[in-house]
């Protein structure tokens, strides 16, 4: 006790260390009491009561006391850098600058900067003194409970604290005592303190806030120590209670599991509840290890403004924004050292130039990991686990736990009781009839292959399949979990005998080289100690191999390759292709003796370079050999500062994600995306999440079989299993069908009876009574319909009469009693042929003012019938064997052999088409083909390629002016003109515009006619466009409504809006009661998804159209190859993915016409060869 009461003592008397950190001095104490007095007790509090009079508690009285009155005074990171940044401090380039001359070079006529040796010599060691200020200041915010949980701002906290994780005793305990940690250190000088405890119910300790005081922190630790584990963590509904209590400036959330309600779900619900009110938000995520745990809490915390902490009593995922702002503010000291080295190094000679290299170098080696938290026993050796199992990749382990080889694929199960539906050709009815005995015994269902079959629903047995689909689901949900853990997490499952692993350590890995470093540890202790051989590249500018050469994985071994990277600095940039060829070449020399072989790659971001070549390399390396490259990438998600350190390439996550996922492609490899919030994307995972939505829809398919059976009444209208297109079918024929017959679905045979009962009159006619005679046996066929004398005076007038088809036709036949007959009268409107010919097309030139919807509307494939499975196959094309019964086998059709055959979607069908009707189709699909391409061109010209095509006459345009669009106003500027005029002043469109940030402001308060004067006054007020503050979408739109005579908005941004999302969509819901207005949303340089997400919700819930301008440079490029180079080859070239709405519809089509194109050229092929093939046949 002692001893720490004089540590604290040295601290308390280091006036100059406490003013660094955060504490003020000067107006704690001797403001208060003159400068000769003498410390009392009671200069500190009025005394309560409590004092006490043993030495030692006095002792500590006193100590807490003092902490107490110099905590007032402690600072939160964000508020000491405003005393202490590199801007507040005046040690930026530009003073330094200001601080020189400015001379003129007599030789080249240039201005240069002249700085005195003082200048920059007094300048460098202020720099020096910032760098040592913020390692006391991180050396301090990771002592004692803020190592823990952060330093807590605010004076009146709500204390929320999780036990659901806490099930485990020790882990309780250590709990327990950090929390009393916390209590005495840190919550002691607040002011007021509620506390609660949750995890599927809540526990708290007082009704309301209690201002704190002796007796109040008493109960405080006691209610600490009584702490007990509880079931789920019930996040949202400790939110709903403590947010409740108005009287809180602070909330600190401490929690150790995964919360059971998702980020949307919490933060949506924090955001309503803290509109028009100041609460710090402190998120600490205590000693968790689950990936999704990590991701809410600090996402949640980042988007309610608060703070976070992320502690590991293991130090793996330690994270902090307190830490993280000091970080960045060390790292910007350190580059302008460097700045200052490269600009100034001209500008003296002799020993000043040599004195600055000497000082950057000096700092340069000053990295943050140095002092950055790392693991416990990070140095030490290696704890070398064995694998109780070889690791398989997913794609192998379902090969034996898979749905289909666990025979649980919904097929297999429903094959047993599945039957084909029976359809056969009745002459009399000059149609094709289909059995209905499904209709009463069976359902309906859509197989696999695209056809319909009859099954018999048994609904135990579908039962017992839906609970082992579960339990499939089950035993997919821990295989997920155990490739999210571990060193699994980082590399993913580690398969090959012979393994290789590439580090990046470029120098923008500098902040993250203890994370590189714990992510090999963990791998050689985990994963390396059952492969054959292994070997470690590290390489940045240089390689830098850990052996010359692949050495066995032994113990020893993997302990040295430990060492070695302990000892690993990052410098250069990211020489990827060398470290490549370097492992290849030397480790995998003889690549095509072994099998199990691969590449595993550590990187941060995208390699130097071009992605074409890697890929190239790596698909010529791979092939014929049992080699693959795998990628771990691990993403900061934070963009490069324009201070810090720019490499040789840079993209941002997502296009080096895509670029990533190309090379592995090109190798048979695995990707594998993490960060620090968790998994981003893993293929491994994705397969697993693949079998699970399968078997889910086996499951949901069952439910709606057994629910189907269960509603059956004695007439069902639409089976669910139905394709659409054979509902819409069966819709018409019902339509078709005359309403004055009782049944629903009455046969050929009653409909004759009928017709005869209600025209006895007409059966006096002569050639019915002719075929009124009675069969002599009961065997006998029933004759013609028509005499002979009928039938060739029918064929001698077809000589001399057109080929018009009759108006009628009728059919007569026999019933099956009695000398009956009946007659079945068809009134044929137009010619009834299988065939179809191929329609001529013509197409408008002029490109129309409308969505690509509304334009695919009078234009598409389908509306041009030019589809050619339609055109192609009918009916009687279907290839049909029938059971002979003599012969006790099925036999094929004599024209079988007249026509072609070729296999559609599992259906054999004869093509009737000749090479000539086919040559037709094809230049009639080319056509519309051209002029689909020609509209896509069109889209992506002018201002369309950024905002679209406006449709509306009363039209406001609403621009993002936010801080983040700084580097893309230029463009935004320049097309926005280009808008103004191609469209607004061409199609006078009565306009406004309006821009967005922090505040709205509109060019005019309504909106005005596109003249000369108003575009010209328009193109002004855009070119003053400022970037600045956030993105308050919400407030833009609700100043936009207010424009009279609004028919549609469209909406320019870069990113998520600072409100809530469902906010805004319920806003905007409300405010389209009163007007019927439309948004049409454009995403700009937007990788956000979720961002995206909500601008497509937000023009499909207005009725607008979603568009962005993403891929409009390979898109002008593909559209020219095509129209040149030609357009049957649908692989390449091809368009880029679209994702806004007009481009994506268009794109789609012409894929689909591309594609029949293709089709309509093999057919004919076909049908050419095997014409030719007869010829030769009937030689001989």
């Amino acid at each position: 006790m002692d001893a720490c009461i004089r540590k604290m003592a040295q601290l308390l008397d280091d006036d100059q260390f406490l003013e660094k950190v955060g504490v003020s001095t000067k107006s704690c104490l001797m403001s208060d009491h003159p400068p000769r007095q003498d410390f009392a007790v009671t200069d500190l509090e009025r005394d309560n009561g409590l004092l006490v009079t043993h030495i030692n508690q006095t002792h500590d009285l006193l100590r807490v006391q003092m902490m107490k009155i110099q905590s007032k005074k402690v600072q939160t990171t964000e508020e000491w850098l405003r005393n202490y940044s590199l801007e507040s401090l005046q040690l930026t380039l530009k003073h330094l600058i200001n601080e020189g001359n400015i001379i003129l070079n007599s030789r080249s006529a240039v201005e240069e900067i002249e700085l005195t040796e003082e200048t920059v010599t007094d300048f460098e060691s202020r720099l020096s003194e910032a760098v040592e200020l913020y390692r006391q200041r991180i050396q301090w915010l990771l002592e004692d409970s803020k190592k823990v949980f952060g330093l807590i701002k605010g004076t009146k906290v709500g204390l929320v604290v999780d036990v659901s994780g806490m099930s485990y005793r020790p882990r309780l305990v250590d709990f327990q005592k950090d929390l009393l940690r916390l209590i005495d250190e840190q919550l002691c000088h607040k002011k007021q303190l509620y506390c609660l405890s949750f995890s599927t119910e809540l526990s708290y300790l007082w009704e309301s806030p209690k201002n704190i005081d002796v007796h109040v922190l008493h109960e405080t630790r006691q209610w600490v120590q009584q702490l007990e584990p509880g079931g789920g963590c019930n996040l949202l509904k400790a939110l709903k209670h403590v947010l409740a209590v108005k009287e809180l400036d602070s909330l600190v959330l401490i929690v150790g599991s995964c919360p059971d309600q998702s980020l949307e779900i919490l933060a949506d619900y924090v955001q309503q509840c803290m509109l028009g009110r100041k609460l710090l938000i402190h998120a600490v995520i205590y000693d968790c290890s689950n990936p999704a745990s990590l991701a809410v809490l600090k996402n949640l915390a980042e988007v309610v403004r608060g703070r976070y902490h992320c502690y590991s009593s293991k130090g793996e995922n330690f994270d902090s924004s307190d830490v993280d702002l000091l970080l960045q503010e060390y790292q910007k000291a350190e580059d302008l050292i460097n700045s200052i080295k490269q600009i100034f190094q001209r500008r003296f000679g002799g020993s000043l130039i040599s004195r600055i290299a000497d000082v950057s170098t000096k700092y340069a080696s000053t990295i943050p990991s140095n002092f950055l938290p790392k693991p416990p026993k990070h140095e030490g050796p290696l704890v070398i686990q064995i694998p109780s199992f070889p690791a398989k990749t997913s794609r192998d382990w379902l090969k034996t736990n898979g749905l289909k080889a666990k025979k649980l694929n919904l097929y297999q199960v429903l094959a047993p009781n599945a039957f084909s539906p029976v359809e056969e050709f009745v002459p009399i009815l000059q149609k094709t009839v289909s059995s209905t005995l499904h209709e009463k015994a069976m359902m309906q269902f859509e197989w696999h292959d695209g056809t319909v079959k009859n099954v018999h629903v048994d609904p135990p047995v579908l039962y017992s399949y839906q609970k082992l689909l579960g339990k499939m689901v089950r035993i997919y949900e821990r295989r997920i979990d155990w490739l999210s853990v571990a060193s699994r997490r980082i590399w993913g499952s580690v398969c090959e005998r012979r393994v290789v692993i590439l580090v990046d350590i470029s120098v923008t890995n500098s902040r993250y080289i203890i994370h590189i470093q714990h992510s090999l540890r963990l791998l050689l202790e985990e994963q390396m100690s059952n492969k054959d051989y292994f070997n470690i590249i590290a390489f940045g500018n240089d390689i830098v191999p850990w052996q010359p050469e692949l050495v066995p994985s032994q113990p020893e071994n993997l302990q040295n390759a430990w060492r070695w990277a302990l000892s690993l600095q990052c410098k250069g940039s990211r020489n990827f292709m060398t470290a490549l060829r370097r492992a290849v070449e030397v480790d995998f020399k003889d690549k095509d003796k072994h099998k199990s072989q691969g590449m595993y790659l550590l990187t941060t971001g995208i390699p130097d370079q071009e992605t074409d070549t890697v890929s190239a390399y790596v698909a010529e390396t791979c092939r014929g050999c049992d080699l693959q490259l795998h990628v771990c990438l691990f993403s900061v998600m934070k963009d490069v500062d324009s201070n810090g350190i720019i490499p040789a390439r840079y993209a941002n996550p997502t296009e080096t994600a895509i670029a990533f996922k190309e090379i592995v492609q090109a190798a048979s490899g695995r990707f594998h995306w993490f960060g620090e919030a968790g998994i981003f994307e893993s293929d491994d995972i994705n397969i697993i999440v693949s079998e699970m939505e399968k078997a889910i829809n086996y499951s949901q398919k069952c439910a709606l079989l057994v629910k189907s059976l269960k509603q059956r009444s004695g007439n069902q209208s639409v089976n669910p299993f139905i394709p659409e297109r054979d509902s819409k079918m069966l819709v018409k024929k019902e339509k078709r069908r005359p309403q004055k017959l009782p049944s629903p679905k009455p046969t050929a045979l009653s409909l004759a009876r009928m017709f005869i009962k209600d025209n006895h009159g007409e059966e006096r006619n002569a050639d019915v009574r002719a075929l009124k005679w009675r069969p002599t046996s009961a065997k006998a066929e029933i004759p013609p319909a028509q005499t002979v004398k009928e039938w060739s005076r029918i064929g001698s007038k077809r000589k001399h009469k057109s080929r018009k088809q009759p108006e009628f036709s009728m059919s007569v036949f026999y019933t099956d009693k009695g000398r009956n007959v009946g007659a079945v009268y068809r009134k044929y409107p137009e010619t009834m042929s299988v065939r179809k010919s191929v329609p001529s097309i013509t197409l408008p030139k002029k490109e129309e003012i409308c969505s690509s919807k509304q334009w695919l509307a009078k234009y598409s494939i389908k509306k041009l019938k030019l589809e050619l499975p339609r055109l192609m196959f009918g009916p009687h094309c279907i290839h049909q064997k029938k059971i002979v019964e003599s012969l006790h086998k099925k036999v094929s059709a004599k024209y079988c052999t007249i026509f072609p055959s070729v296999e559609i979607n599992g259906v054999v069908k004869h093509l009737q088409f000749q090479p000539k009707e086919l040559e037709s189709y094809a230049e009639q699909i080319e056509k519309v083909l051209q002029r689909y391409i020609q509209r896509i061109q069109w889209l992506l010209s002018g201002s369309r390629r950024l905002f679209g095509t406006i449709l509306e006459a009363n039209v406001c345009v609403l621009i993002d002016t936010s801080g983040s669009m700084e580097p893309y106003l230029p463009r935004v500027t320049k097309e926005l003109t280009s808008l103004i005029w191609e469209q607004l002043r061409k199609n006078e469109v009565r306009f406004n515009l309006l821009s967005f940030a922090e505040n709205t402001e509109s060019w005019r308060e309504y909106l005005v006619e596109a003249t000369d004067e108003t575009c010209h006054d328009a193109v002004q007020w855009v070119s003053r466009f400022q970037a600045y503050g956030n993105t308050c979408i919400l407030m833009a739109l609700q100043k936009a409504f207010s424009f009279q005579d609004i028919e549609a908005l469209y909406v320019l941004t870069d990113g998520k809006p600072d409100t809530s999302c469902s906010l805004i969509l319920k806003e905007i819901g409300r405010l389209r009661k009163k007007q019927d207005i439309k948004i049409h949303t454009i995403s700009f340089s937007c990788t956000d998804r979720r961002a995206n997400e909500f601008l497509k919700k937000l023009a499909s819930q207005t009725g607008g159209r979603y568009h962005c301008c993403s891929g409009d440079v390979d898109g002008q490029l593909a559209a020219h190859k095509m129209l040149t180079e030609g357009l049957d080859d649908d692989d390449d070239p091809v368009f880029p993915y679209f994702e806004g709405d007009d481009l994506k519809k268009l794109t789609q089509e012409a894929a689909k016409a591309r594609s029949f194109l293709k089709q309509a050229k093999s057919l004919k092929l076909l049908i050419e060869t095997w014409n030719v093939n007869q010829k030769d046949n009937s030689v001989f």
